[in-house]
């Protein structure tokens, strides 16, 4: 067992490298070390928390840890990199269920000691946190409470919002908003009584109340993220990994381990932060983003789209790539479906290879994950020069030849600029049919995850190349020249 001043030193060093982990994860260079920093980081925490003062129970937790380190091992290496966003939202929702069950147990400890000191019982006879408790002061015991309080609530939304989430990441859920009739009066009036049953239980109302928060949070987490449009999940997957962090952040304070605190207060703003910068890039209200149940709403009836989509084989876009002389390229889940990046790498290796100047357009939303087609185009060793982000590369549409599009449709529709009537009216997008000719690899004619249409399919310059997204791509690499 190790010093209390041991174990500090090693939160402090903890803390730092998780702090390195979040900054180099901001640059692509740097990702795959900061991803080192994180892993070493979370070891230390692990082993030292195990090692401190007043844990024991070592013939328990070893088999648990071995467990838990095997199942997380298989899972991690069978999912395959579409299935990420997904898997991220099932780990925010473990967080938020630990939340939820360790502060139930904190205040069945805090209960024990206040019997077991009624009784005259000392405090040897008490277990690490209870002891802990025994300690406290009455102002420091509600202090407590309002801890518990806190990581009841925000830990069982992010149970049951990320189960949701989950759900309508995997196509197992409807990803369109669907709310039950009151719709937000619900959610406000659960918080309502839920806030009742917090200051009932502060006042001295026994456990029951805990287990009443715990049922009220669960039904507001799943009512709010079930009233959120599937289009809206990058941003989804954001907010609740800010708030797995806080349920994180709450259940440090009531345990008193200061890594915890320091490692959720990084996670929940990080998110936060991360949920503002998507918010701005789909131009949302970030409070409407935080109370659920934005997207899919719509003024007036949205402009009816003329024409019809041309189709076109890879003789055509061969053709024209190889007569091009500036080609960009947007990724979107397409592509991810598919599978197809590695054949967009081949892609991009043979036109540059023939001199021509090929770059890549990334919407801050493309994708199921924040930064989900960057961690794709580089899974797929695409130079990191030339992925550009869309302020940097939005200018630069009216003087490209060729733009191909894989399997994106809201970050490259013209109705949020040009329909005030269209669910993502006024969303900053990527102005591809500015080039001279856009390509569209789609599957087919659908609208697509989203469920809206797309007037950039009809219009005058744009061919679609239909077909599975590697397929068509690999059907061009022996064309070009």
């Amino acid at each position: 067992m190790l010093s209390q001043g041991f174990v500090s030193a090693a939160a402090i060093a903890a803390s730092v490298l998780f702090i390195l982990s979040l900054g180099g994860l901001s640059n692509q260079e740097k990702a795959k070390r900061a991803v080192w920093y994180g892993i070493i980081g979370m070891a230390l925490a692990v082993f030292f928390t195990a090692l401190g003062p007043g844990i024991g129970g070592y013939w328990w937790m070893i088999p648990m840890i071995i467990i838990g380190a095997v199942i997380g091992w298989v899972v991690a290496s069978r999912v395959a990199m579409t299935e990420m966003p997904q898997l991220v939202a099932a780990l925010h929702s473990f967080v938020g269920l630990a939340a939820v069950f360790v502060a139930w147990n904190a205040d069945l400890e805090r209960r024990r000691v206040l019997a077991a000191q009624a009784l005259g019982a000392g405090q040897q006879e008490f277990s690490a946190f209870a002891a802990l408790v025994a300690t406290k002061a009455p102002d420091e015991l509600m202090f407590l409470q309002i801890e518990v309080v806190f990581a009841i609530f925000i830990g069982a939304v992010t149970f049951t919002g990320s189960v949701i989430a989950f759900g309508k990441l995997a196509g197992k859920v409807d990803g369109k908003p669907n709310q039950l009739p009151g719709g937000h009066m619900l959610n406000a009036g659960a918080a309502a009584l839920s806030l009742v049953l917090a200051i009932a239980y502060i006042s001295g109302a026994g456990f029951w109340t805990l287990i009443a928060l715990a049922l009220l949070a669960f039904f507001i987490g799943w009512h709010l993220i079930m009233g959120i449009g599937g289009a809206d999940m990058p941003v989804v997957v954001s907010m609740l990994n800010s708030y797995s962090g806080w349920a994180a952040a709450a259940i440090g304070f009531t345990l008193s381990n200061d890594l915890l605190i320091v490692t959720g207060a990084l996670v929940g703003s990080s998110g936060a932060i991360l949920s503002y910068i998507m918010c701005k890039a789909m131009n949302r209200n970030f409070v409407s983003v935080i109370l659920g149940g934005f997207g899919g709403v719509q003024s007036g009836v949205a402009a009816e789209i003329e024409g019809e989509q041309v189709a076109i084989d890879a003789g055509g876009v061969a053709s024209a790539l190889n007569n091009a002389n500036s080609v960009v390229i947007v990724p979107g889940y397409g592509m991810a479906v598919a599978q197809a990046q590695n054949a967009v790498s081949e892609l991009v290796r043979k036109l540059r290879a023939a001199g021509k100047e090929v770059r890549f357009a990334i919407h801050p939303v493309a994708g199921r994950l924040p930064g989900h087609m960057n961690v794709l185009l580089a899974e797929a060793r695409v130079p990191y020069d030339i992925v550009l982000e869309m302020d940097e590369i939005n200018d630069d549409f009216p003087k490209t030849d060729v733009t191909i599009v894989i399997g994106s449709n809201d970050i490259v529709n013209p109705s949020a600029q040009d329909d005030p009537n269209s669910p993502i009216a006024g969303m900053p997008v990527l102005e591809v049919w500015k080039s001279s000719v856009v390509f569209v690899s789609k599957r087919g004619q659908g609208t697509g995850y989203s469920g809206i249409e797309n007037p950039l399919f009809y219009k005058e310059n744009t061919r679609m190349f239909y077909g599975d997204a590697r397929e068509s791509i690999d059907s061009l690499l022996s064309l070009i020249d």
